[in-house]
């Protein structure tokens, strides 16, 4: 029986195939190639990025594979760009906490210690609370990265532990967890806290901010040197970046994404104030219910306010055929908690906004790389209703 790689064996890999000109697949660390790639779905793979590119595997808007092939020329770059706006010199290590095969790691920690010089801590993540919080407590000047989703994690594994060691805490790949800025700075005194924004397509940063220099989870700030930021006539906020990917494999074919190429972030946003940029959700997230605008980020927001746990939100048609929402509680709230979240919601949305239900488990299914695996939820076992709009 195969089993998968230790991230020491990822680490090793990734090291030896950026050290060789052949382009390589992230994801298949320990042996595929981009060659393999195109014999696999029957599209030959072009000679200009046969050398000095990568492959990350993700998915697409319909859920079938696909793959951005980046430069890694560009990518180095990128952690250049990085260091600066993100103040990491005074960094030394890095302690990995997500797969490192997750884009977000893969550049912010792994390429960045490698190009950087610093030094490198594996850990297992969450999968193995022990190790990760033995390196918190060992870090030295250490730079860690997280999603969201990881929050209620910190608080159920290390609730009351500090990790003076860690000088910078970064997010991404999710809603930012603004209202956890106390807790989170008292659990890392000496951190600064970023929002990091992007997606698989730029490789996979385009804004960054200091967590303190917005009140709103939405607010990603401004975007990188280089970077430029538009919202499309149908609010998709779009991007061009100078680090960005070169090319999409995807319905068995090779795309090139040119430098003139405005490519869609997959998130509604638009232009705030001061050059920062306001996330707006999700095409999906972001309906008319009653002719009223609901956001489910904007409702989850409402939700965080008093509720430390996990939550995320669904899609369902009610019976009359209106779309609404369905909250996902994790752990299963005491009746106190769910009364303060019902009250947060009804003092701060009209009736319309409200959730269809509020249903709780144990605990929210998760990707591989700690992200809510929103395509779960709806049909999760174990869930209880814990409240239903009468309407």
């Amino acid at each position: 029986m195969s089993t998968a790689p230790s991230v020491e064996d990822q680490i090793v890999a990734l090291d030896r195939h950026w050290a060789q000109p052949g382009s390589f697949l992230v994801g298949g660390v320990h042996g595929a190639t981009m060659q393999d790639l195109a014999s696999a779905v029957a599209a030959p793979l072009p000679a200009a990025w046969a050398e000095g590119h990568y492959g990350l595997l993700t998915s697409g808007s319909t859920g079938a594979p696909k793959v951005v092939v980046g430069s890694r020329a560009r990518s180095e770059r990128l952690t250049e760009v990085l260091h600066e706006v993100q103040a990491s010199e005074p960094v030394a290590e890095t302690v990995l906490a997500l797969p490192v095969t997750y884009s977000y790691a893969l550049v912010n920690q792994w390429l960045w210690a490698r190009h950087h010089d610093r030094r490198l801590v594996p850990t297992d993540g969450f999968a193995d609370p022990a190790r990760l919080r033995a390196a918190l407590a060992a870090a030295d000047q250490a730079m860690v990265c997280l999603v969201g989703a990881h929050v209620p994690l910190l608080h159920r594994f290390f609730g009351g532990a500090v990790f003076p060691g860690v000088i910078r805490l970064h997010f991404a790949g999710g809603r930012f967890p603004q209202e956890s800025l106390d807790a989170l700075e008292a659990m890392f005194p000496a951190a600064q806290v970023f929002n990091n924004y992007g997606c698989a397509e730029a490789l996979p940063r385009l804004t960054v901010r200091p967590g303190r220099e917005a009140i709103d989870a939405a607010d990603i700030g401004r975007p990188l040197p280089g970077v430029e930021l538009r919202t499309a006539t149908d609010g998709a906020l779009e991007f061009r970046s100078p680090y960005g990917a070169v090319a999409v494999c995807e319905a068995d074919r090779w795309v090139e994404v040119s430098p003139e190429t405005w490519v869609p972030t997959g998130d509604l946003g638009h232009e705030g104030t001061g050059g920062h940029w306001v996330l707006d959700g999700r095409a999906s997230e972001v309906f008319k219910r009653h002719g009223e605008k609901v956001s489910v980020p904007e409702l989850l927001s409402t939700v965080f306010a008093g509720w430390p746990g996990q939550a995320a939100g669904y899609r369902e048609r009610d019976p009359a055929g209106e779309d609404g929402v369905v909250v996902v509680l994790a752990p299963r709230p005491e009746p106190e908690a769910l009364r303060a979240i019902l009250l947060e919601i009804r003092r701060h949305h009209p009736r319309a906004v409200w959730p269809l239900r509020i249903e709780a488990c144990d605990r929210l299914p998760e990707l591989a790389n700690g992200k809510i695996d929103l395509q779960r939820l709806s049909t999760l076992d174990g869930r209880s209703v814990e409240w239903r709009q009468r309407i």
